[in-house]
């Protein structure tokens, strides 16, 4: 009976190793917890994920063929942005928060800085029906690619029929985002043996645990929950958060927590992009934490750290940069042949 069990059990893995990878490699890394994302309904195939590539690069999502969504989520930036505090979008149009950075989706089950959105597949509609951001809308865009002989090919490719629809669209920049797993910096290396902390690191990554872990869990390092970080509404923006989206009083001020892989080339910092650096960041967290009624409770009281407890405290943060991610060619722009 126990061995028809395992069976079972192997059986099941198999299938669902054969579901994620209908015709491309994803691997979980051994560290990290099951994703969150159902690929039973977007099995990963090669040439759909490099048709999600191509529209991930391509301006024809905005209503003037002027913005991709790599214009916002740069791959050399871990699909983020550097330039500005926040996003710009069509005709100079200057959004209302910072672009997020966009690696291990496949284990966010909310998305946008207040949750506005409930799945991956969903997502991309949010930015191209954006007044601010692309200014179009799904309508327009399938307009486009159907009048395209270049996309006609490209769909036929990737889902043998040639029609562009706004679920084959949706569910191709689904899957190429779902590819964007950042998982080999220092800290991977050293929890799987092939690497060791420095000192200050160690000292750093013992902080870390104390002070931070509870937001910002390994290995994902973040919980992706909504928590009340203790920032002063920006005056101008007057932006409180998941309030805007559920309306409830205890949602106030409260924004979806970040990763902190990758800091090295995610800045600037917040929703808002307030902080350039992450002394700044530092800096808040032990001196600048305004008290309200939704303040998280991991932050009630006070995190105190000497000035050397915060040169270690970044010297972990550093050590969570994934190098290899940022430069994989096989994230970068390919482009279409058009």
């Amino acid at each position: 009976m126990r061995n028809k069990f395992m069976f079972s059990i192997v059986v099941f893995a198999m299938l669902s190793f054969i579901i994620i990878n209908k015709n491309h490699p994803f691997t979980k890394p051994a560290h990290f917890p099951p994703p969150s994302y159902d690929f039973r309904n977007n099995p990963l195939d090669t040439a759909i994920v490099n048709l999600g590539r191509i529209l991930f690069y391509d301006p024809i999502l905005s209503a003037d063929n002027t913005i991709s969504c790599a214009s916002c989520h740069s791959p050399y930036n871990a699909f983020a942005h550097t330039d500005h505090d926040l996003s710009h979008g069509i005709s100079d149009s200057i959004g209302n928060r910072n672009a997020p950075a966009l690696f291990n989706l496949a284990w966010q089950k909310s998305f946008m800085w207040d949750g506005a959105i409930n799945h991956l597949d969903m997502q991309a509609l949010a930015p191209i029906s954006h007044a601010k951001e692309m200014g179009s809308s799904i309508e327009e865009l399938i307009k486009k690619l159907n009048d395209s002989k270049t996309y006609k090919s490209l769909f036929y490719n990737a889902w043998k029929d040639s029609i562009a629809t706004g679920v084959k669209v949706l569910k191709s920049l689904s899957q190429f985002q779902l590819t964007l797993v950042s998982s080999n910096a220092k800290y991977d290396k050293v929890i799987n043996g092939q690497d060791t902390f420095t000192q200050q690191e160690k000292n750093g990554y013992h902080l870390f645990k104390k002070h931070c872990n509870i937001c910002h869990s390994e290995p994902l390092f973040s919980s992706y929950a909504f928590e009340n970080n203790g920032l002063p509404v920006d005056p101008t923006l007057q932006d409180f958060g998941r309030w805007s989206i559920t309306h409830n009083a205890q949602d106030s001020l409260k924004f979806k927590v970040p990763s902190l892989r990758n800091l090295s080339y995610t800045y600037p910092y917040m929703h808002d992009g307030r902080f350039k650096n992450l002394k700044e960041v530092l800096h808040h967290y032990t001196n600048g934490i305004v008290k309200s009624p939704t303040l998280s409770a991991n932050l009630v009281n006070p995190i105190i750290l000497n000035p050397n407890e915060k040169v270690d405290l970044i010297a972990f943060l550093l050590c969570l940069n994934d190098k290899e991610f940022i430069f994989d060619k096989k994230h970068q722009y390919k482009k279409s042949g058009s």
